[in-house]
């Protein structure tokens, strides 16, 4: 069983639609959770982000500031490295829901009148690494590949002769 849930975990395709789907998406997670956590490109760090978040309702701000800055950094890192990339993309989805929910929808669609297209891009990114795992130059795959290498793991799929 714990086999069979680390191969769900770290399994993938090793095509690079994952890579171009993760290094952009990794980059632009990393450098908002950068910004809502430590203040980086601009940002009003936790205690801005923290009394914004307040003030539109989501108590308390400075736990979910906190919350959404770790999700965004640590999972944009994860998706940069390739690392435990679908429960990352699972975490960053959720995220990324609340947010169009609760700041963007009211707005409409489009970024110009601070609406819900970009959030909805990275949810749709988010879903499509969820499903389809880190693919190539990733650390899943790596673990994957030397997991089916060790004799009597269940990635193994070598027969032995009868």
């Amino acid at each position: 069983m714990k086999s069979n849930l680390i191969n769900l975990v770290l399994s993938s395709d090793n095509s690079l639609t994952g890579l171009a789907l993760r290094i952009p998406a990794g980059i632009t997670f990393a450098a908002h959770g950068a910004q809502k956590l430590f203040g980086a490109f601009g940002g009003y760090g936790l205690e801005g982000t923290g009394q914004w978040m307040a003030s539109i309702g989501l108590e308390p701000g400075y736990l979910m500031a906190l919350a959404a800055g770790s999700a965004e950094f640590i999972g944009g890192i994860a998706l940069l490295l390739g690392l435990l990339v679908r429960p990352a993309a699972v975490v960053l989805a959720f995220t990324m829901l609340v947010a169009i929910f609760t700041v963007h929808i009211a707005n409409g669609l489009f970024m110009s009148n601070n609406g819900y297209e970009f959030g909805l891009s990275l949810v749709a990114i988010s879903v499509a690494l969820a499903l389809n795992g880190a693919g190539a130059f990733s650390v899943d795959s790596l673990l994957t590949r030397n997991r089916s290498a060790v004799p009597g793991s269940s990635l193994n799929h070598s027969r032995t002769p009868a």
